[in-house]
């Protein structure tokens, strides 16, 4: 068995049990550097129950590393041994490495938000290689038996929801990023059956709450997905459009109690009507 692995283990569950304060001669760094080295680990023990929680502790409730650190941080889980470690490939165990990768830099952009050390160079760096790996990821399970959560979709819009907050995504940046949600959304093979509508909705639900993007671009978007539903029927088509459904319905139930405003409400009225083929309307077209 791995030594190190082993090591980490015990020390993180010690770390835990001390409210993750550090005994006096142990500095962060020493434990930041095993972490990132096995944050991927496919055992969940230690990637969810142990690592994450600990970069979540450090980052957000302690704020233990300076700018310079944070930024050091990030330009190692930006790399190709995580963000993209594997990337493209489906069925392995790499799926972990990227995606808790990603839950990670999300907790970095939070505190970006809230204490920026990001300069606009560094910040189009992070907002590149986010919007590429949420195109470019193509292992989409949801709870993996033996692994535990792996939720690529989940965890990547959690990140872009941080995204979207910051004050340099302007209504270019903004639309990429609903530009990233609609291929995830189409991506003509998986059907999200763990929630991850619900985690991507909560993006566009922030660009409505915030007012960060004209309501009629939303509009726009939110039309886009519609035209799966008039695509030949295949079995892409399908997925496409079954997720895409499911997408409006989450949005639209997540804002109308507080009121969507009338171009929106009917956008997504409209959008749920022709990508639903039990409607009066096609109910007799239904394949």
């Amino acid at each position: 068995m791995n030594s190190v692995r082993i090591q980490l283990m015990t020390d993180l569950q010690r770390i835990e049990t001390e409210h993750y304060r550090l005994r006096e001669g142990e500095e962060h760094r020493r434990f930041i550097s095993l972490m990132l080295e096995y944050i991927g680990d496919p055992q969940p023990e230690l990637r969810d129950e142990l690592i994450y929680p600990a970069f979540y502790e450090w980052i957000l409730e302690q704020r233990q590393f300076s700018s310079d650190e944070l930024r050091e941080i990030l330009a190692v889980l930006l790399d190709e041994q995580h963000l993209f470690h594997g990337i493209g490939v489906q069925g392995d165990d790499t799926v972990f490495t990227r995606t808790f990768t990603i839950l990670v830099i999300g907790l970095i952009i939070q505190r970006h938000r809230e204490q920026p050390f990001l300069d606009a160079a560094g910040f189009l760096t992070l907002k590149t290689a986010l919007l590429r790996y949420y195109t470019e990821e193509k292992d989409l399970r949801g709870y993996v038996e033996e692994g535990g959560w792996a939720h690529s979709a989940a965890h990547g819009a959690d990140a872009l929801d941080e995204l979207v907050q910051c004050p340099e995504c302007d209504e270019r940046v903004q639309l990429e990023i609903l530009e990233a949600v609609r291929v995830m959304l189409h991506n003509g093979a998986y059907i999200f059956r763990d929630e991850e509508d619900e985690r991507m909705a909560t993006i566009v639900d922030t660009m409505i709450r915030g007012n960060l993007l004209a309501r009629e671009r939303i509009a726009e978007w939110i039309d886009s997905l519609a035209a799966s539903g008039s695509q030949p029927r295949i079995r892409s088509q399908y997925i496409n459009r079954v997720n895409s459904k499911n997408f409006v319905r989450a949005l639209y139930f997540r804002r109308e109690r507080e009121g969507l405003g009338q171009e929106l409400q009917e956008a997504l009225l409209t959008s749920e009507m022709k990508l639903n083929k039990f409607t009066v309307e096609s109910i007799h077209s239904v394949q």
